[in-house]
């Protein structure tokens, strides 16, 4: 037995808060059913309270407590299962039990987990309703798609390269893939929440700090499928190209600060044409009413598309790698241009390393960022050609090319 310290005193107060803040929830559940529960909230603290002290006076006791929890559980849902077939409230009972007991070593961590299954049992109606009226048959399956890309197929690939520059990994190709798909699950998402207008450009700002090439497939993709959401798309991929250009400037900051005082006018001039079209594209997208995707087709993303993508990332990696042994060293900003046509995070990595321990000067590191958005310029344009049509991929093109007229033109006036 424990002595009793402060410490102590906190830990049966979490059992005894547990066992109160459930037992609430179950209280005004039972209430609002108008049927009769087997548990409120006296039974609720007490369950808590007795794995507190069953934890305390030890392992045997712990089981004890255990086995009369489940057993006086079980005849109470054996009375009561007539009126009330639900196992809900008998599982949170024997939960209850067991936080009550990981409240002594774990007061905080079991008060957290006590909040997180009340908030579960309080959501009831809503996750009902979600699973029921809101999500579809066709969008439930895109769900488990991607939890089985992401959880099942991931971890199963190998880290190790397959290719003789030691740059193609099967595990990170595939994260690609569920990258992709993640991206227009956020983007589906947000536009059953909160409408296309607003919805995709939200998703496509967050989805650029992950991949921005990622992203103006996706909403490509999207934008094909209903082209009465493409304007909300080319915004959502002008805001993605923004977020990501955030993220390199981070990046270039973090290895070369020198550098970003240099380039901080291009940088900006680009951000702020992105940032524009973002916003122009939100002010010119229609009303979307009549345009949630609540049809029974309807769907978050395609799985073709996403391994398209992956595919076309794998080549771009492969021809970079090759440059670079042939080209040696002196060709690194070559090396690094194209992999900016894959994605420009890790090609300004190599341009801020460089500059960093001098390699490059900064007059040549800050043209090798300008030449770094051109060329993620040129492959998007031709992804958004490929994956949204010519409408899309045309203003796409347009803004790409307006972010880099800015930064060369802010290029020359440094």
């Amino acid at each position: 037995m424990e002595p009793v310290t402060p410490s102590l005193l906190v830990s049966l107060s979490s059992a005894l808060g547990i066992g109160l803040l459930m037992g609430a929830e179950r209280e005004r559940s039972k209430g609002d059913g108008g049927q009769a529960s087997i548990a409120g909230l006296r039974t609720f603290a007490l369950v808590a309270l007795t794995g507190a002290v069953a934890q305390l006076l030890g392992p045997w006791m712990m089981l004890v407590g255990a086995f009369g929890t489940v057993l006086l559980t079980a005849v109470a849902y054996r009375q009561a299962a007539a009126t009330d077939p639900g196992l809900t409230t008998e599982f949170a009972l024997v939960l209850a039990y067991l936080l009550g007991a990981f409240a002594i070593p774990q007061p905080g961590l079991a008060a957290a987990l006590a909040v997180v299954a009340t908030a579960l049992l309080a959501a009831k109606v809503y996750l009902h309703r979600f699973t029921r009226e809101l999500v579809t048959e066709r969008e439930a399956a895109d769900g488990l798609m991607l939890l089985a890309a992401a959880l099942v197929v991931l971890p199963l690939l190998p880290d190790a390269a397959v290719d003789p520059w030691g740059v193609l990994k099967p595990s990170a190709i595939w994260r690609l893939v569920v990258l992709v798909m993640a991206v227009g699950v956020l983007g589906h998402v947000a536009l059953r929440a909160i409408g296309a207008r607003w919805g995709l450009p939200m998703a496509g700002f967050f989805a650029g700090f992950v991949s921005s090439t990622a992203a103006v497939a996706g909403f490509g993709q999207r934008a094909r499928e209903n082209p009465a959401l493409r304007t909300s798309s080319i915004a959502a991929a002008m805001l993605a190209n923004l977020g990501s250009m955030l993220l390199m400037v981070g990046v270039v900051g973090t290895l070369a600060p020198s550098l970003l005082e240099a380039a901080w006018l291009p940088l900006g001039a680009a951000s702020a044409v992105l940032l524009a079209g973002g916003l122009l594209g939100i002010w010119h997208a229609p009303s979307d009413a009549n345009l949630l995707p609540s049809e029974p087709h309807a769907r978050a993303f395609r799985l073709s598309h996403a391994l398209i993508f992956a595919a076309i990332i794998a080549a771009v990696l492969l021809l970079s790698a090759a440059l670079q042994q042939w080209l040696g060293p002196r060709g690194a900003l070559a090396v690094a241009t194209v992999a900016a046509l894959a994605e420009w995070h890790a090609a300004a990595a190599t341009v801020a390393q460089l500059a960093g321990g001098g390699a490059l000067s900064l007059e040549q590191a800050r043209f090798g960022l300008v030449l770094l958005l051109l060329a993620s310029a040129l492959s998007k344009s031709v992804l958004a050609f490929l994956s949204g049509g010519a409408a899309y991929g045309l203003r796409v093109a347009a803004g790409l090319a307006a972010m880099c007229l800015a930064a060369g033109l802010a290029l020359l006036a440094v």
